[in-house]
């Protein structure tokens, strides 16, 4: 009678198991041309006739070479790159604009199941790397194909936490990269900021920087703030308990203990404390923070730092950037998120609203001639949407780089969600104190 150690090692078992597991794989891909792989499955299990391993030698027993090294290389590399591109990928929280829901300094597992892989639009990468390697851009263009997302389990719902493309990472200035190249144009022109911080690069829509926000609107959706708080379709948004906003903390005259602001869970190294308040002029608190920091016996008085409607000037940075809606970070909209097929009117006074969405994410040629709007060559009065878009903020509410700053991020930049924190840093402090226990394979 056959063992099951028999059978697991039956060429024809590990034969029908690994051509099951690769045949799901070509299907969820969608790209039957993979299907050429399972001759080489067969090669390899059953009638070995191809040296696949080219570069492996026959040894005598108990000798060794560093092609066996090499061969443990490439089979690393080539697992981890599938792992990245299908299932996970590590990230690494780079700012504070996510705090107390995130760190800086968080370290994260990025579920690209959740919402569906993308087929990689730019596939000559150099392994473990996103956008940048020794100091140059790390990937070629010279293949490039079009947007497709495998089937995920969901899609992208309101409070979702959301790693996606930074929209306007398409152009990078060079020797001021962590910047939005749009944002400086518009204060300085293009001519003078390229001239004091480029060259510019170019990049593909799948070699963006990462951005990790809180989706607080999805496509079809109205959104409005007031007050610093969202709401959706008249709806408040749920106190997620990470959400903060700053206050400006007036004091007796002394600081407050900082063992205590840490225990709160402050990150120290963002209070200031101005002895002309005395206080501190923007500690971001979150709302149970916020009802511990008004029982201290040293603080005097606690008030929303918000930036009043209407805003002053021409530009305030706020989309859409036209001075005529005076939208502020605190008081913004009504906006309508667009919605794959929906169709809107547009003219002079709502195009600076879509304008992005029609040239840069969908692709469309756009001209303006006085009171006409051209796409594609042709006179426009309305446009459909090709896509779903969505509106992101950051929990810290009043230190976030996000959609009150650059508007729609359109379904094809949609990374995955972070699912699991696997280690935790506090680049503020020294090794081991350095290291936050408690947030050690925290799930998102």
């Amino acid at each position: 009678m056959s063992s099951w150690k028999d059978i697991i090692q039956n060429k024809w078992v590990k034969l029908g198991f690994w051509s099951v597991l690769y045949l799901l794989w070509v299907i969820w891909l969608g790209n039957y041309w993979w299907l050429l792989g399972l001759g080489v499955i067969f090669d390899l299990l059953v009638t070995k006739k191809v040296k696949w391993l080219f570069w492996k030698k026959e040894y005598a027993p108990g000798e060794k070479h560093w092609l066996d090294w090499l061969d443990a290389i490439i089979f690393a590399v080539v697992v981890v790159t599938f792992i990245n591109i299908f299932f996970f990928q590590a990230f690494k929280i780079p700012s504070s604009s996510m705090e107390s829901s995130l760190y800086t300094g968080d370290h994260l597992f990025v579920s690209k199941l959740t919402y569906g892989p993308r087929v990689p639009q730019t596939p000559l990468t150099i392994p473990f790397t996103h956008n940048r390697a020794f100091g140059k851009e790390s990937y070629s263009t010279l293949i490039q194909n079009k947007y497709r997302r495998l089937k995920g389990f969901r899609e992208v719902r309101r409070g979702d936490i959301v790693v996606f493309g930074f929209p306007n990472g398409d152009t990078v200035l060079s020797r001021r990269p962590a910047d939005d190249y749009y944002a400086w144009v518009r204060t300085y022109g293009r001519e003078k900021t390229i001239s004091q911080f480029g060259p510019i690069i170019v990049r593909p829509m799948d070699k963006k920087d990462h951005y990790v926000k809180r989706c607080v609107a999805v496509a079809g959706d109205t959104l409005v703030v007031k007050d610093g708080l969202v709401w959706v379709n008249g709806q408040q948004e749920p106190d997620y308990p990470g959400r903060q906003l700053t206050y400006q903390v007036i004091t007796s005259g002394s600081r407050i203990n900082q063992l205590r602001l840490e225990e709160l869970g402050l990150n120290l190294s963002e209070l200031y404390f101005d002895s002309r308040l005395p206080g501190y002029p923007a500690m971001p608190l979150t709302a149970e923070m916020l009802g511990k920091i008004k029982e201290f016996s040293s603080v005097v008085d606690v008030t929303p730092n918000l930036d009043q409607y209407p805003a002053t000037g021409q530009d305030t940075g706020i989309f859409p950037f036209t001075g005529k809606t005076r939208w502020t970070c605190d008081y913004f909209g009504p906006l309508w998120i667009p919605k794959k097929g929906a169709t809107v009117p547009i003219g002079p006074d709502n195009l600076p609203l879509y304008e992005r969405i029609i040239r840069d994410y969908e692709h469309n040629t756009l001209e303006v001639k006085g009171e006409e709007i051209l796409i594609n060559g042709e006179p426009a009065s309305e446009y459909t949407f090709r896509q779903d878009y969505y509106f992101m903020m950051g929990d810290n509410r009043h230190n976030s780089l996000d959609s009150r700053y650059w508007g729609f991020v359109p379904e094809d930049h949609i990374v995955g969600t972070p699912s699991i924190i696997w280690l935790s840093t506090d680049a503020s402090k020294s090794f081991p104190g350095s290291i936050r226990w408690k947030r050690f394979l925290k799930l998102v």
